[in-house]
């Protein structure tokens, strides 16, 4: 909750306060941008390899302080200590550190080899300009991994950076600060806001962001979107998913049902590339169902006191209350629970146990809406066609995943699920991979973080030309005009493209009586 001044941050498995946080004005944004844009430009034409040893001293910082940055995301998250440290301390510590490495390469000039032999002359090459000043908008299920890497990349890109995070993950907000005062980086360069969510896109497109990243709702995105259109700011929309995970006839049923309960239950369900949809071969079923069943019923779901909990609890009470809402409405609709985890009683936490529906449909809000939850629904199919139809029968495309011992068709067909990510015989862990870029199809969103792609983001491309023909007066299809120097275009025409040996050669002769003026500068 806020009060006027300061956002209070309570521990969402037990309702303690922890501490809380500064709220900044609409004014703070408009200076913090101000000087972010002072700043910028040096920062910019510093090498590449300085900003690196800049940046460096994050992943430092990191690892000597890996344990107290997986409590405060538990305690300020709700997840899991271990969670915390495996899906986004980690990962944050490998995408600096890979961001580091490649930021040279990923920014560096290219050559664009020439389109044609006649304009060889004309060397092209491709240099990357950082926007000058990003603002990043980042959500409450990984606050911590999501933002790190967009402001590495930016800044490494050469970029100023303002970030804001969800209101419900301040004090994990504050620790990305601290991680990156550590880098010792120009005052004004990277700058923390606290802002009400519902104003933050706006004041930061005011404040004169030159791109804006968001992580988020497809409705928020939506609005930021139009709003960002009044003054063409380009935005990079994560929007979540309600990722398919397709279980072959073939597949390792153990293996599979494992990774269902990893990719669909960790951070209690709340990952936008999690599993959420399973569509099984009717094969396999009977295995996969009671591998889902064996493993959901012994996670053990609390707050974690001792490193032997699985489940932590969900973050915001507004999510608890939508995931019982999707998971009644089911089961008036036919559905059945097929296996259910134990939670913990006598607790006015936010925990739900952990569920497998079986009896689903595409008529139900939890298979055609992200639920965002510790759920389950898992649907037979007679065939992977079926399969592949249903997994593609959704508005959204985030990630999806294929399970098959036959390597050659799991390709074939997660080719043909329109999703940003598909992965074979697990789910999930692309995210915390730097190299792979992440991103949706269809309303999941719009551009790509993470990877080369990512930081191809981070730049506009600009392209220099420039003629290396010694004593070029002019290009010889400029002015004055006459019949000669439209022969010769069409001489060029007729060289490149003509039918037969004969033609082109009478393209060649039409070019030669007009090419000498290329190098005659009076008027002709």
């Amino acid at each position: 909750m806020t009060v006027p001044d300061r956002t209070i941050c309570r521990n969402p498995a037990t309702g303690e306060i922890l501490g809380h946080s500064e709220l900044n004005s609409i004014e703070a944004v408009d200076e913090a941008s101000g000087r972010a844009r002072q700043v910028q430009p040096a920062w910019s034409e510093r090498p590449v390899r300085e900003r690196v040893r800049y940046l460096n001293r994050v992943r430092a910082y990191i690892a000597e302080n890996a344990d107290e940055l997986a409590e405060i995301i538990s305690r300020d998250n709700g997840k899991t200590r271990t969670d915390a440290l495996a899906s986004e301390v980690l990962p944050a510590a490998m995408a600096v550190d890979y961001y580091c490495r490649n930021a040279v390469a990923f920014l560096k000039d290219r050559r664009i080899k020439p389109g044609n032999l006649l304009m060889a002359n004309k060397v092209s090459r491709i240099i990357r300009v950082p926007y000058g000043v990003v603002g990043i908008i980042s959500p409450w299920n990984y606050p911590f991994s999501i933002p790190f890497s967009e402001v590495v990349m930016a800044l490494l890109a050469g970029n100023a950076v303002l970030l804001k995070v969800a209101t419900e993950t301040q004090l994990v907000g504050r620790a990305i600060e601290r991680s990156f005062a550590a880098a010792g980086l120009p005052e004004g360069l990277f700058t923390y806001l606290n802002l009400p969510g519902r104003i933050a896109g706006a004041a930061l497109l005011e404040a004169g962001v030159d791109k804006l990243f968001f992580t988020g709702s497809v409705a928020v995105g939506q609005t930021l979107m139009a709003e960002a259109a009044r003054t063409l700011t380009p935005v990079v929309l994560e929007l979540g998913g309600n990722d398919a995970m397709l279980v072959c006839a073939d597949a390792d049923p153990e293996r599979a049902a494992a990774g269902a309960v990893w990719a669909g239950l960790q951070n209690c369900g709340q990952s936008c590339g999690g599993v959420e949809r399973i569509y099984v071969h009717r094969a396999i079923l009977p295995a996969f169902l009671e591998g889902l069943r064996h493993r959901v019923e012994r996670l053990r779901v609390g707050y974690d006191t001792d490193y032997r909990t699985d489940l932590g609890a969900m973050t915001t009470t507004k999510q608890v209350q939508e995931v019982r809402r999707q998971v009644r409405q089911a089961l008036d609709s036919g559905a059945t629970i097929a296996a259910r985890s134990p939670t913990p009683a006598g607790t006015a936490g936010n925990f739900l146990p952990a569920m497998v529906l079986t009896g689903v449909t595409h008529a139900m809000d939890v298979m055609r809406l992200e639920t965002f939850g510790p759920v389950l629904g898992v649907m037979a199919v007679d065939d992977m066609q079926e399969a592949l139809a249903l997994a593609n029968d959704s508005d959204l495309g985030l990630t999806a995943s294929v399970w098959t011992r036959d390597a050659r068709s799991a390709v074939g067909l997660a080719r043909r699920i329109k999703a940003g990510v598909v992965t074979i015989n697990d789910h999930l862990m692309s995210h915390g991979l730097a190299e792979t870029p992440w991103g949706g199809f269809k309303r999941s969103g719009i551009g790509r973080s993470h990877g080369a792609e990512g930081m191809a983001e981070m730049t506009q491309p600009q392209c220099l030309v420039n003629d290396i023909l010694p004593a070029v007066k002019k290009n010889f299809w400029w002015h004055p005009h006459g019949p000669e120097v439209y022969q010769g275009v069409r001489g060029v025409i007729d060289l490149l493209y003509g039918k037969g040996l004969g033609q082109r050669l009478r393209g060649l002769k039409k070019l030669l009586r007009v090419y000498p003026r290329t190098f005659i500068g009076k008027m002709d």
